[in-house]
C-alpha cells in the first residue's frame, strides 16, 4: 500500500497576510507621496523567509476611519497589522487610540521598547506614542510616522512579533537569521 500524499509531500506553509496601514492626511490627499508604507514592505521583504502577502492602505487621520481599517484588515485574517504615522502629539494624530478602541489586548511594552531605541537618535522620540495590542488573530503594531524611524523600531521588536503571532494563533512567520533572530521559547 502506498502512503498518502500528505505522508510524502510536506504541506505548503500558509502564506501570511501583513496590512501596511499609512496613516496620513496629506498622502490620503495626494500632497504627499507615501514612503512610510513602502518603507515597511521593504523592510518586511528583506526580512520574512516566510511566505506572505501585502494588504496595504493609506488611510487619513480619522479615528473612525482608523479604527474600521484595523478591523477590516483583523477580518482580513492579517496576521499582523503595522501601521506607519498618527502617533504623535498634534491634535490629528489619533492612532494610538484607534488602536486601543479595537484591540482585545494592549502590549505597552512594544511602544515603551521602540521609545527607548529611538530616544538613542532623537530626544524629540519622548513625544511618539506607538504602541501595539492584540484584535482577535492580528497583533497591531503602530510605528512613528518618519521612514528612517521605521527600521530602527522594527528592528526592536520584531524578535517578538513571530512568537507573538503564534501565540495568538496565527500563521508561523520565519526571519532571515542573518538579518534579525526571531526568539522563540525552546522546548
Amino acid at each position: 500500500m502506498s502512503p498518502a500524499v500528505s505522508d510524502t509531500v510536506p504541506a505548503a506553509q500558509p502564506i501570511a497576510r501583513i496590512g501596511i496601514v499609512t496613516v496620513s492626511d496629506r498622502a490620503t490627499r495626494g500632497e504627499y507621496v507615501d514612503r512610510g508604507g513602502p518603507a515597511i514592505h521593504d523592510y518586511l521583504a528583506e526580512l520574512l523567509t516566510s511566505p506572505w502577502e501585502p494588504v496595504a492602505r493609506v488611510i487619513a487621520d480619522e479615528q473612525a476611519t482608523i479604527e474600521a481599517t484595523l478591523r477590516e484588515l483583523a477580518d482580513l485574517a492579517c496576521a499582523l497589522i503595522v501601521t506607519t504615522g498618527g502617533t504623535g502629539p498634534a491634535p490629528r494624530d489619533v492612532t494610538p487610540e484607534a488602536t486601543a478602541a479595537v484591540c482585545d489586548k494592549l502590549l505597552p511594552g512594544f511602544g515603551e521598547l521602540m521609545r527607548q531605541v529611538s530616544l538613542l537618535k532623537v530626544p524629540t522620540a519622548i513625544l511618539s506614542r506607538q504602541t501595539a495590542g492584540v484584535l482577535k488573530t492580528s497583533l497591531i503594531v503602530n510605528l512613528p510616522g518618519q521612514p528612517r524611524a521605521i527600521a530602527e523600531c522594527l528592528d526592536a521588536v520584531f524578535p517578538a512579533i513571530p512568537y507573538a503571532i503564534d501565540l495568538i494563533g496565527g500563521p508561523r512567520l520565519e526571519t532571515n537569521p542573518q538579518r534579525l533572530v526571531a526568539f522563540r521559547p525552546q522546548k
